[in-house]
């Protein structure tokens, strides 16, 4: 696929989650929902800078051949706080609900939008995340 085409598809995919995101806002007047933006938006954050870190960790410093498979402290708080804040981001329109800050249909609007803007994220990476050694002729 070519790379023009994927930013074009992932930037549609992303203005509507958030379009889902701000109606639910505005449909309902009620502009609570918005930190689902927020929380969403930082979800990816922490596994981005966890795989930082392990790509810039040299292998000689690993004594045994086992731990290349299993992955670090780091990895495992960062992928602990990414869950905590999708958690995070579902449950805080549920919780409005349940206090009747806000409406049913702002509820599933948030949510839906909210996991788009995640998963357009997450897509985004993984799409332009492979390497581009392929091309270079010398390989140094």
């Amino acid at each position: 696929m070519n790379p023009l085409n994927k930013i074009i598809f992932l930037s549609a995919f992303l203005a509507s989650g958030f379009l889902l995101i701000l109606l639910s806002c505005a449909l309902y007047n009620n502009y609570k929902t918005l930190w689902v933006i927020l929380i969403f938006l930082i979800a990816p954050l922490p596994n981005i800078v966890s795989n930082s870190i392990d790509n810039s960790r040299d292998d000689f410093l690993r004594f045994n051949s086992s731990d290349m498979n299993s992955p670090s402290p780091v990895q495992e708080f960062c992928k602990s706080l990414t869950g905590f804040l999708i958690i995070s981001g579902i449950a805080l329109p549920l919780t409005f609900y349940h206090t009747h800050l806000i409406e049913l249909g702002s509820t599933v609007m948030s949510i839906i939008g909210g996991l788009i803007v995640y998963i357009d994220i997450t897509v985004f990476i993984w799409f332009f995340s492979e390497e581009e050694d392929e091309n270079d002729d010398f390989n140094f």
